[in-house]
């Protein structure tokens, strides 16, 4: 049955959203409060990149609209979708403002069939606002917890064929309605009670954070031992009790939701007095990933004042334009802070308006970031430098050496190409 739904929230999550659930045959109001994204998706122009996002959104504009106000998006709607950002605060704890504010618009909303959340939040935040709505007299309107499982880079594909739609709410009727709302999408529907909902969102992101964390102190010990990072994850991963998903060595995670579901679920413990000792090392281990590439170069090249460094890569990873909590924002900061000049490449990402981003050159293309580098360091995997000529691009550096942060590369054809390699938790190869 096709619904009239109500989106908060036109980012990432919150756009892919809206246009899927048009595609499911919905009618969609998607809200923001940025009139120049707004102004944007009205005139046809999506302001992100996501595969398969903008074509989603020009094939139902007929039922998918854009909207600055809040009782304009209500005003028809059955239910209310939060898709709005939780960002941390500086005691690590979910910033719910602009949930709240949501909340506050659906008090006026009394014809609501139910209130969905899918933003992360903590647990026990749905308890919260069934509280608020039930004392605004709005207890017939549903509560509903409904987190985001998708990928940037794949989420359209992660939404219309997830690996479960998890649905937590206070009333089977509510679930049901949820999981209505879903037909057409071709994944299993898994109901539990509200807190448990908003628990397997933190607990699935810190999981991933978890393995690439582990798979990177597995490589730093690598590099102590002389053993292949790779070869060593490689055998691990194929017991299928483990699996060889995220269980790869490079310069640690990054993006808008590991970071602040790692730190969110962190002082989520730690307000209710445990001290979690596993995702805290989980953390400061990648956080000491990135300085520690840095470290690594410096090693190999000496002091980086005067020194041009090439950065390959600037997004958190490939297939997206999203520069949050990119590793690379950390790597040229360091860098610039040792005193190099940094060139970077990358065909998607914007270069930021602030500093440190206001000191460096962007390059149009590889080739053109490495000549005159006295080294390189690959910061995204992007397909791209696949297709590079890496002996001709070597002949137009000052030096031939390259840090592989995401170990995409083969070390002996590095070399033969006449490079010194450097990759993580893999011994460095020489001409």
């Amino acid at each position: 049955m096709a619904r009239r739904i109500a989106v908060f929230g036109a980012g990432y999550i919150g756009l892919v959203t809206g246009a899927c659930l048009a595609e499911l045959g919905h009618t969609v109001v998607v809200r923001d409060i940025a009139e120049d994204k707004v102004a944007a998706l009205r005139a046809g122009r999506v302001p992100i990149y996501e595969p398969g996002l903008a074509e989603l959104i020009a094939a139902h504009a007929e039922r998918l609209t854009f909207t600055l106000d809040a009782d304009e998006a209500t005003a028809e709607a059955e239910v209310v979708y939060v898709c709005v950002d939780t960002p941390p605060t500086a005691s690590g704890d979910a910033d719910l403002s602009r949930v709240w504010a949501v909340v506050d618009s659906a008090k006026r909303a009394a014809h609501l069939k139910a209130f969905v959340v899918k933003s992360t939040v903590p647990v026990g935040t749905g308890a919260r606002i069934r509280a608020v709505l039930d004392t605004a007299g709005l207890a017939q309107v549903g509560y509903g917890s409904n987190p985001e499982f998708t990928a940037e880079g794949r989420a359209v594909r992660d939404f219309m064929r997830p690996d479960r739609i998890v649905i937590g709410a206070f009333d089977e009727a509510t679930a049901a309605l949820v999981a209505e709302i879903h037909e057409g999408v071709d994944g299993p529907v898994i109901t539990m009670d509200v807190p448990s909902a908003e628990m397997v969102k933190l607990t699935s992101n810190a999981f991933l954070a978890t393995k690439i964390s582990f798979a990177n102190e597995i490589a730093n010990i690598c590099e102590t031992t002389g053993a292949d990072v790779t070869k060593v994850l490689g055998a691990v991963g194929a017991d299928h009790r483990l699996g060889k998903h995220f269980l790869h060595a490079g310069i640690g995670w990054g993006g808008s939701c590991f970071p602040k579901d790692a730190v969110a679920l962190k002082a989520l413990a730690s307000n209710g007095g445990y001290h979690p000792q596993i995702l805290t090392d989980v953390i400061e281990v990648n956080n000491h990933q990135r300085r520690r590439a840095v470290t690594r170069l410096k090693d190999e090249i000496g002091p980086l004042t005067g020194k041009t460094v090439a950065v390959l890569g600037m997004t958190f990873k490939p297939g997206t334009d999203d520069m949050r909590e990119a590793p690379s924002t950390v790597i040229v900061d360091r860098l610039l802070s040792e005193g190099a000049s940094v060139v970077c490449w990358d065909p998607m990402a914007r270069t930021p308006a602030h500093a440190p981003w206001t000191a460096i050159r962007r390059a149009e293309s590889v080739e053109e970031a490495l000549s005159g580098a006295h080294a390189a360091m690959v910061v995204t995997e992007w397909p791209q430098l696949e297709a590079v000529d890496w002996r001709l691009a070597a002949e137009s550096m000052a030096a031939a050496v390259l840090f592989d942060g995401r170990n995409v590369l083969e070390p002996e054809r590095m070399a033969e190409c006449g490079y010194t390699y450097i990759s993580v938790g893999r011994a460095t190869v020489r001409p």
